[in-house]
């Protein structure tokens, strides 16, 4: 499960901020935060899935969503006077959005390994940048991840359980909202205030789901404090790196970057939770891998080809 980081439009008015940090750390700084990020929010999700049993999907995606809300208010303290009503509108459509978005992931963790659930999520930002791209290029790398699902699935997911696949493919389409709204609540709210308080929206959406399937467990000291550890893992650490990266790191590299995030939640699977990958579970997470990164470059090549004529 990928961090509820700035998205590629939010990174260019990021990449803009005074940059505090030090530049002797020179590129592999900033690559070196992006990838701690991916480390830290995979190995969150792989500690999830092991929490699942004391508290179930619904209270892990609860305690992380409350944790992470309370966590990001008293580090933002957002403003809430002086929005209108368009901007509280597309804050709360975004808690929506990250609501399900986490709800469905999990969901799919609970029943298919964490590399193939992460592997079919990332088909939603995929599928979103080919449609925008509009580009024949951009089919060549749709085809590459859709070979790289039917490899997933052993030519028809006989191996993976079908509920785990349509909840991570539901995700994979909420992940895709996400970035849209993530992008125009950026717009709308200063610095990290508008994801503080869209946070806060998911958490007491899917508060009365996790109470339901959970009850008291969720309050068992334990299950809280690993609760907190998913949050601080998967949500508050990986933002703070990815948001002091971006000020150093250009977007489009901060995607491609993200592009790994299913091979990082492979070896995630495998040294947490014992989840071995097979060969042919290797090539089809490699194959989307390529493809997230041919479509990442595409855009970015296409973006570097208008700059002249925008210029002139």
């Amino acid at each position: 499960m990928t961090s509820p980081a700035p998205t590629a439009a939010a990174a260019s008015s990021t990449a803009s901020l005074p940059v505090g940090a030090p530049r002797r750390w020179g590129s592999l700084g900033p690559v070196g935060l992006v990838f701690a990020g991916g480390i830290s929010v995979q190995f969150g999700g792989a500690l999830a899935v092991s929490l699942m049993p004391r508290a179930g999907a619904l209270g892990v995606v609860t305690l992380r969503l409350a944790v992470a809300a309370l966590v990001l208010l008293l580090v933002c303290r957002p403003r809430l006077r002086g929005h209108s009503r368009t901007d509280w509108g597309t804050v709360v459509v975004f808690g929506i959005t990250m609501a399900a978005m986490n709800g469905l992931f999990y969901q799919a963790v609970a029943r298919i390994p964490l590399g193939p659930a992460v592997t079919l999520e990332v088909l939603g930002p995929l599928a979103l940048s080919v449609v925008a791209s509009r580009r024949a290029i951009n089919f060549v790398w749709a085809g590459l991840a859709l070979a790289g699902v039917f490899l997933l699935g052993g030519g028809g997911f006989s191996s993976l359980d079908p509920a785990g696949v349509a909840f991570a493919l539901g995700a994979g389409a909420m992940w895709a909202a996400y970035i849209v709204f993530s992008a125009r609540t950026g717009r709308r709210f200063p610095q990290a205030d508008g994801l503080a308080l869209a946070m806060v929206v998911a958490a007491v959406l899917f508060l009365p789901l996790g109470v339901l399937e959970s009850g008291g467990k969720l309050l068992d000291p334990v299950t809280i404090a690993l609760g907190a550890a998913v949050a601080i893992l998967s949500s508050v650490l990986p933002y703070t790196l990815e948001l002091l990266a971006l000020r150093r790191l250009p977007a489009s590299t901060f995607a491609i970057l993200m592009s790994l995030e299913p091979a990082i939640a492979a070896t995630a699977g495998f040294l947490v939770l014992n989840q071995a990958l097979s060969a042919m579970e290797s090539v089809a997470i490699a194959l989307v891998i390529a493809a997230s990164m041919g479509a990442v470059r595409t855009q970015v090549g296409r973006g570097r080809a208008k700059a002249p004529g925008a210029a002139s």
